[in-house]
C-alpha cells in the first residue's frame, strides 16, 4: 500500500518520537537497527523530512535526530504526503487513468470506500499516539 520509503519514514518517525520524550537525539545507525531498515536509504528519508520540518536533526558529534514538541503531533496523513504524496487517495485502484465517479473502474466504489477510511484514520494518527502502546512493548516496529 504505502512505498517502502514511507514504510521506513512512518517506522522511523514513530521511534524518534518514542526515543525523544527523554529528550535523545537517535543516530542514524541506532535508528535503523531499532525499525529494521537499511542506513542510507532510511538517512535519505529522514533528511527529506528534516527539509520539511517534520523531524529535527543535529549534526555532530552529539546530534542526530529527535522531536520537538509540536513535531509529535504530526499526523501520519503529514508524512505520507511529504513521502508518497497523495496519489493513493485520488488514483484509481487497478491504476486506471480514466477511472473517475462519471466512468467507474470494477473496483471503484468499493476502493473509494476503503482509501477514505484510510485517509481519516491517518489524518486523524500522531506519531505521539502510536508510540504509547511502543513503550510499553505492545508493538514492535521490526521484522523478525
Amino acid at each position: 500500500m504505502f512505498s517502502k520509503a514511507c514504510e521506513y519514514g512512518i517506522r522511523a518517525m514513530i521511534y524518534i518520537t518514542a526515543a525523544s520524550k527523554e529528550g535523545e537525539k537517535m543516530s542514524i545507525k541506532d535508528i535503523c537497527h531499532a525499525i529494521g531498515a537499511p542506513e542510507h536509504f532510511t538517512a535519505k528519508i529522514l533528511q527529506d523530512l528534516s527539509r520539511k520540518k517534520l523531524v529535527s536533526s543535529l549534526k555532530g558529534p552529539s546530534g542526530g535526530f529527535f522531536m520537538e514538541d509540536e513535531q509529535r503531533n504530526i499526523t501520519l496523513m503529514e508524512i505520507v504526503e511529504a513521502i508518497d504524496g497523495n496519489s493513493l487517495f485520488t488514483g484509481c485502484g487497478l491504476g486506471l487513468k480514466q477511472c473517475s465517479e462519471l466512468h467507474p473502474c470494477p473496483i471503484h466504489n468499493k476502493f473509494k470506500s476503503i482509501r477514505d477510511s484510510l485517509q481519516k484514520m491517518l489524518m486523524e494518527t500522531t506519531v505521539l499516539q502510536l508510540t504509547q502502546n511502543l513503550e510499553k512493548g505492545l508493538v514492535f516496529l521490526k521484522k523478525n
